[in-house]
């Protein structure tokens, strides 16, 4: 059994410590293993931590129900994701409460070139599931190197799951609970197909018990692993609306499909449309045209980067951050040119103008 797993995992099970103050921990003690060996005297010094939350971490019975999760994990052959280690979803690192450890199963490409979440009511009618199949065989006949995330949940879920499976594109289901069982157990018999093509995810280890809050919780997951949300149908609350509002948290890109005002199951869409939460999507066209991906199409771009472009002081230095980075989420050029998102969106949209830098899905930007 790794230690360093069990270490990894231990960190991500203790109570009242979530994916933020997890990684102050590390931050600030400078290992994970030594998160375990702190201090409580220094552990409290830590933002966030305070005596209670240091004697919890020092009491080490954490660590014993983290090396019985790693030893799952190694004899289940599971894959894990801790947030700092390579294999990571990259699309995950830019929200600043994702986990800190995921455990999958199955084949599974975090990092396809096009992730898509869909997702919607439980009670989906005949015209929900029908949009939600139309939109994925369209996938499929374009061609495109996508990944189809949803929640494996009844309705509008699990016929994204199925669509998927039919039209041979990998999906992935995100799960509010552990890896050992699978809820609504209905839907084994999809969920051993997703295996082949696309796999389930979870943040939750083992023997976690089926709890309405934690399906929730996964949704932030679903958001953040994709580029784009789409809500198909929903009505005036519920999951989907949740999931919409954290992808919008996340400055990714939101979707709705439009419907009646008197049917019940498009309040949700109609009011994430008017509250201008969610752009409007009647087809892939409109999905193509607000992502960018029209420009894929086979096309050749016939514009060169001009050279010996002048680029002002700012200008440089975010060319140089995309250089070394090759491409990058907003917020993490942000971060590294320690300038306002404000400022550098227009630096970005000038480098755009000149030919310099190209907008990706999910307000991703890379040098021509």
């Amino acid at each position: 059994m790794s230690q360093s797993l069990a270490y990894k995992i231990a960190l991500s099970l203790i109570p009242g410590i979530g994916g933020v103050l997890a990684r102050n921990l590390v931050a600030y003690v400078g290992s994970v293993e030594g998160v375990f060996h702190e201090s409580v005297k220094n552990l409290i010094k830590i933002p966030g931590i305070g005596e209670v939350n240091a004697k919890k971490i020092r009491r080490g019975e954490v660590l014993d129900r983290a090396g019985k999760e790693a030893r799952y994990v190694l004899e289940n052959n599971i894959s894990t994701y801790f947030y700092i280690d390579k294999n990571y979803p990259r699309r995950l690192l830019n929200c600043a409460d994702s986990p800190v450890m995921l455990y999958a199963k199955g084949e599974i490409n975090f990092e396809t070139e096009r992730v898509i979440s869909i997702v919607g009511t439980r009670n989906a009618t005949d015209y929900g599931r029908s949009l939600c199949d139309d939109l994925i065989r369209s996938f499929s006949e374009r061609e495109y190197d996508i990944l189809v995330v949803s929640g494996l949940a009844y309705g509008i879920d699990i016929q994204a799951h199925k669509s998927s499976i039919n039209y041979n594109l990998p999906t992935v289901g995100v799960l509010g609970h552990g890896l050992d069982l699978l809820y609504p157990a209905v839907h084994k018999s999809v969920a051993r197909k997703m295996l082949v093509n696309g796999g389930l995810v979870t943040d939750f280890p083992s023997n976690t018990k089926i709890d309405p809050p934690n399906f929730l919780r996964r949704n932030r997951i679903i958001a953040g692993l994709a580029d784009a949300t789409i809500v198909v149908e929903s009505g005036k609350k519920g999951g989907a609306l949740v999931t919409a509002d954290i992808a919008s948290s996340y400055n990714r890109d939101v979707f709705a499909f439009p419907g009646k005002v008197s049917d019940a199951y498009s309040k949700g869409c109609n009011r994430l449309i008017r509250n201008n939460v969610a752009a409007l999507i009647e087809s892939i066209e409109d999905l193509e045209y607000i992502m960018g991906w029209e420009n894929t199409l086979g096309k050749t771009d016939a514009v060169q980067q001009q050279l010996f472009v002048e680029l002002t002081p700012e200008q440089s230095l975010i060319h140089g951050i995309l250089k070394e980075k090759g491409e990058a989420f907003i917020d993490q050029v942000c971060s590294e040119a320690k300038l306002p998102m404000s400022r550098v969106s227009a630096i970005l949209l000038n480098l755009e103008f000149k030919n310099v830098v190209i907008s990706l899905p999910g307000k991703m930007y890379k040098l021509r």
